[in-house]
């Protein structure tokens, strides 16, 4: 299986997945024209991965901004990982945001109670 890798754009986040490393990250700003069709590769790769998925899974958000229909695309990839999560296979979410952000902030709370899913909620050290 190959890995899926897409560029950022100013509309779109870049999105990572190692397949051999299990570390999946998608970054950036995510206001795509149409979030469904941009989502819809990474989802259909999702299905493959979860039938032979590598034994630690770890996916890391790092958006700044995203609007709800990439909120609704957020959700259908974690019900692809809460499969792995009810198999009893190791997952970690980790879902950042900056201190200031409370939009993200709370997103990520929402998501985390929401899918009863592992995601730990990380402050960004903005402090360089």
């Amino acid at each position: 299986m190959e890995n899926f890798y897409l560029r950022a754009t100013p509309k779109t986040p870049e999105i990572n997945f190692d397949v051999i490393k299990g570390v999946f990250e998608i970054s950036g700003r995510s206001i795509p024209e149409n979030s469904v069709e941009f989502y819809k590769p990474l989802l259909v790769w999702l299905d493959r991965y979860i039938q032979e998925p590598n034994s630690n899974t770890h996916l890391k958000i790092i958006l700044e901004y995203f609007n709800t229909s990439s909120s609704k695309c957020l959700v259908e990839i974690f019900r692809r990982l809460e499969i792995l999560h009810k198999e009893g296979r190791e997952l970690q979410i980790d879902w950042y945001y900056e201190k200031e952000d409370e939009d993200i902030l709370e997103s990520g709370q929402d998501f985390r109670e929401i899918m009863k899913l592992p995601i730990d909620i990380i402050l960004i050290n903005s402090e360089t």
